[in-house]
């Protein structure tokens, strides 16, 4: 005989009916009125990376921020981008990832593959959290839709990354070809 235990508090789910594992990303309610606002002023910035992974050509996308990026100049990175506020954490992969290379995926094509947990960054001085997605799915070319910030955007083969990479983006990148580590920490004593 099977158990199903349930909470009987509304924000949870039955344990034995959790969403399917190859996705876990799951919309838990499309209310946003129901949201609670800050209990502090400063918080952590929530970002959003996605890695664009071409299965077929081993390759994936990266972007080469520009001389007028807030921070890592010259360095290569994963299309990135702030959380807006009451925004969804997959809305904001989805919306940066076209912002910064016309490449358009649905929010249901991503899969959380790293967390990033810095203790401060540039922005950020209370730190950040970001939480990186991969997908094989997408529509559209690399182009690079921001000049002002980033130098280039353009497909890399996985054999043959650059070694000029932001740190924190780079390491999550390196961890999920590798299949490794799933969570960084960064700056933390």
């Amino acid at each position: 005989m099977s158990r199903v235990r349930a909470c009987h508090r509304a924000c949870c789910v039955p344990l034995g009916l959790r969403p399917e594992r190859r996705n876990p990303v799951t919309q838990q309610t499309n209310e946003p009125s129901r949201a609670l606002k800050p209990a502090l002023d400063s918080m952590t910035l929530l970002v959003a990376a996605v890695i664009v992974h071409d299965h077929a050509t081993n390759r994936v996308v990266l972007l080469q921020r520009g001389k007028n990026a807030k921070f890592g100049q010259g360095l290569w990175d994963l299309p990135v981008g702030k959380s807006e506020p009451g925004e969804p954490i997959t809305v904001t992969a989805v919306r940066e990832l076209y912002e910064e290379t016309g490449l358009t995926v649905k929010a249901d094509s991503l899969e959380v593959v790293h967390i990033i947990h810095g203790a401060w960054g540039v922005e950020a001085p209370n730190g950040f959290l970001t939480v990186v997605f991969a997908t094989s799915e997408w529509t559209g070319e690399p182009e690079n839709r921001e000049p002002g910030k980033h130098a280039q955007v353009c497909w890399a083969h996985v054999d043959d990354l650059p070694s000029e990479f932001v740190p924190a983006t780079g390491s999550a990148l390196l961890a999920f070809l590798d299949r490794g580590p799933q969570v960084t920490l960064r700056g933390w004593s």
